[in-house]
């Protein structure tokens, strides 16, 4: 795919990194040029709240870097959440609130307390629990390929899912990618932390949500089903749903311009 000069240039944008911590636990906050540093007023900011991308289950911010460099008109920020990515992993298992609410503390550490919450599959789950958590700060989710879709109720089933997608719908880059981010991640934590996203009552915890909700998935996405984005989208009094075309579930890193068009979109509805 081709791009004008300066958007290229934009996609080779330098991002920058701070360790942040809350909850005796360790991650890191990444931002681009044009993007208040933490610790500046991100909320204040004339383009409105920020984007804040979160992936999901044993990868890191590489595979939401083409999104975040689409986003970064606008304040956009992105999580390595702790034991992923190489950062200092937990002594004890985490739940997913466990990692909704370091999102929340980490973001309002760092001065960032108005925000639009934009997860990747296990993310979803992550995003939930952090807009529970500080629900006056959350002001939209965006839901990409959100896990565990019912008809992946097992880790057998998960797994075929997760690799019949890599096989037959992602690129080699969005592969490598993911595959180099679980070896940083390790076996022993991703392990640990699989039956804390298979247990994860989504549709439930949605019930809680009260802001605007864009579930997305790209087309040919083998983990997250039509159905389920659906059904997903109808749990909440403000869901809307979009499909890209052409895209497995890493439809972020495929697709990144036609997902960050429809991510603004839902944004400036929301708020008109």
């Amino acid at each position: 795919m081709r791009f004008p000069l300066g958007r290229r240039d934009r996609k080779d944008a330098r991002l920058h990194s701070t360790e942040v911590e809350a909850n005796g636990l360790t991650g890191r906050l990444l931002w681009a040029d044009g993007t208040p540093a933490p610790g500046q007023d991100a909320a204040g900011n004339p383009a409105g709240p920020a984007y804040v991308l979160i992936h999901g289950i044993g990868v890191s911010h590489r595979y939401l870097r083409r999104l975040h460099n689409e986003l970064a008109g606008a304040p956009t920020y992105s999580l390595d959440l702790p034991g992923f990515a190489g950062t200092p992993r937990p002594g004890r298992q985490l739940s997913v609130a466990d990692y909704g609410s370091f999102i929340a503390q980490a973001l309002k550490a760092s001065g960032i307390d108005s925000y639009i919450l934009v997860g990747h599959s296990m993310g979803t789950q992550f995003t939930i629990e952090a807009a529970l958590y500080a629900p006056e700060r959350a002001r939209r989710l965006v839901l990409m390929g959100p896990v565990v879709d019912s008809r992946h109720r097992s880790v057998l089933r998960q797994g075929m899912a997760l690799t019949l997608d890599a096989l037959l719908r992602e690129s080699a880059s969005s592969n490598w990618i993911v595959l180099t981010d679980y070896f940083r991640c390790g076996p022993r934590w991703y392990f640990t932390e699989v039956p804390v996203m298979m247990g994860y009552p989504t549709e439930q915890r949605l019930g809680g949500i009260n802001v605007p909700i864009l579930v997305l998935r790209g087309n040919h996405d083998q983990v997250a089903g039509p159905e389920w984005c659906i059904r997903l989208a109808q749990a909440v009094p403000q869901g809307s749903f979009a499909e890209i075309p052409g895209a497995g579930h890493v439809v972020q890193h495929v697709r990144p311009r036609q997902v960050a068009d429809a991510i603004r979109s839902f944004a400036g509805a929301a708020s008109g």
